[in-house]
């Protein structure tokens, strides 16, 4: 099926055989969109107006509280020696 082009070298939209291959084309994505695995919802993190996570909530306090810890074990002393001898 030779699909005619036009004098820039695109398909020719006019043509019976460019709207079967959108139909096709549309058909296709339907059918893999109906197939596709479930997506994650979002995460459920309340956020300020900057996108940051919101730390006034119970979530928020905990990841702030995770956070903290990591920062106090980053300077440890055994993490500092670890990092003196690499």
């Amino acid at each position: 099926m030779a699909v005619k082009t036009t004098a820039s070298g695109k398909m020719d939209k006019r043509t019976k055989e460019y709207k079967e291959l959108k139909a096709r084309l549309a058909k296709a994505r339907a059918a893999k969109s109906k197939t596709a695995a479930p997506k994650k919802p979002a995460s459920t993190l309340k956020r300020t107006a900057s996108g940051k996570v919101d730390k006034r909530t119970k979530e928020g306090k905990e990841i702030a509280a995770r956070m903290a810890k990591a920062r106090k074990a980053k300077n440890s002393l055994a993490n500092r020696l670890k990092r003196l001898f690499r």
